[in-house]
């Protein structure tokens, strides 16, 4: 069975960089900030084994710096330390940036948020 990316993903990056990461924004949001909003919107697999899937992350913060400071931090970590790390699910592969963390707009005033979009390549472990 495929691993499901992005509870694979939240756990890893959570460790990494010690944010709230999840799928689903709480209603509570501004005031947990900052945090990492995960979510695969997409992809494909290669019918045997390889997954490759479009995830999104959108970083939540109060201001704008520290939501591109977040989203940067994020971007470095997907792209420069994933590769080959072995979860309890999955093996990661190749991961690249679709698009680089940039503004989003989002509804509440008082926080802001930045988004970036990642293809990232993984199978299962066993």
């Amino acid at each position: 069975m495929w691993p499901d990316v992005e509870a694979e993903l939240v756990a890893w990056l959570k460790a990494q960089l010690n944010v709230r990461h999840l799928t689903d924004l709480p209603t509570n949001l501004t005031e947990v900030l900052p945090i990492n909003q995960v979510q695969r919107i997409g992809g494909d697999d290669d019918s045997i084994r390889l997954d490759r899937a479009l995830v999104t992350v959108d970083s939540y913060a109060a201001d704008r710096a520290a939501a591109s400071l977040l989203a940067r931090r994020t971007r470095d970590k997907l792209v420069n330390q994933l590769r080959g790390v072995q979860t309890a699910a999955a093996v990661f592969g190749r991961v690249s940036t679709l698009s680089a963390p940039a503004w989003r707009p989002y509804e509440n005033p008082n926080l802001r948020r930045m988004g970036a979009t990642y293809e990232i390549y993984f199978h299962p472990v066993s």
